[in-house]
């Protein structure tokens, strides 16, 4: 293959493989660059007391390293690092907490792991102060619209994942309501594209993420999963996330949900679907597990779809 002349954060190619339409590479800014031809994982690092998967498991910046480490020997191609819990009915935690929860963690991470480090916040400056410990993308549930966001994201130049979400994580769930919940999101996801561009963020620096069980129902997130291959008309990376949700738990249990713990198997029949539907970038718990998933799906799916 030939890479394209052009410098971008993602170059587009003119080869076609799996379900995407072009290949893409996703570019930092210390020169590391991700080859998204194939599916990529991204590990989760929780460093949260109230997480609903983990946590209170890494709240401690000693478990907190151990296991960006674990996730990095796992085989996981970027750590997403968040200090606010976002799970349905969490309530907000203050600027100043956030930070003094991810900005040691990442400090260390970005001089200790050779895989990139995102930071999972909605707060200018968290953003900032990330980047400048180390931090080499965004990873925004809020899709840059707190007050400030796009400016800052802007002057910072590097990857934002943009995804949506209905309400905020405290009343997200209460009965949110679409006319077309696909239709919907991707308007959303398009505005949202085209108001960073408009701020003077290049689109090379964006992904997109439809964002499961963020303000949706069970048959709202079914719906996506079923048609999450329409996104790919936005030309940009794809992330998807879902693991261990609540959704999992009831489509694996009905009206008794499953466990968090019991979620694993679901999680990984999930990300199968999802990736074979052109998804890009897996965020999961259970990196191990994901990665053998890719590894598979990999060496058995044809090129050039």
């Amino acid at each position: 293959m030939i890479e394209a002349a052009r410098p971008c954060g993602f170059c587009i190619w003119g080869t076609l493989q799996w379900n995407f339409r072009f290949v893409m590479f996703l570019q930092f800014k210390d020169g590391v660059r991700l080859d998204l031809s194939r599916p990529r994982v991204m590990g989760i690092l929780n460093v949260t007391p109230d997480s609903f998967a983990d946590g209170g498991r890494y709240n401690r910046f000693d478990s907190a390293l151990r296991r960006a480490e674990e996730m990095a020997a796992e085989g996981a191609d970027i750590i997403d690092v968040g200090g606010e819990s976002t799970r349905p009915g969490a309530q907000p935690v203050t600027e100043n907490e956030e930070l003094e929860r991810v900005i040691p963690v990442i400090e260390k991470l970005a001089s200790s792991v050779d895989i990139p480090v995102s930071v999972d916040t909605s707060k200018p400056a968290v953003m900032a102060a990330a980047v400048e410990a180390g931090a080499a993308m965004i990873n925004d549930i809020n899709a840059l619209r707190a007050e400030g966001a796009l400016q800052t994201v802007c002057g910072l130049g590097i990857p934002v994942c943009l995804m949506h979400m209905r309400g905020e994580p405290r009343s997200m769930q209460q009965a949110p309501v679409y006319a077309d919940v696909v239709a919907e999101i991707k308007v959303f996801l398009e505005e949202r594209i085209n108001e960073c561009t408009r701020a003077g963020i290049q689109r090379r620096n964006l992904l997109v993420d439809p964002g499961f069980g963020f303000g949706k129902t069970l048959q709202h997130n079914v719906e996506l999963m079923r048609s999450l291959s329409v996104f790919k008309e936005l030309d940009l990376p794809l992330v998807v996330g879902f693991s261990r949700k609540s959704m999992l738990g009831f489509l694996l249990g009905g009206e008794r949900p499953v466990p968090v713990e019991q979620r694993l198997y679901g999680s990984l029949a999930a990300a199968a679907w999802a990736i074979l539907r052109g998804a890009h970038i897996m965020r999961v718990h259970d990196v191990a597990a994901t990665v053998d998933v890719v590894r598979v799906l990999t060496a058995v799916a044809p090129s050039g779809n």
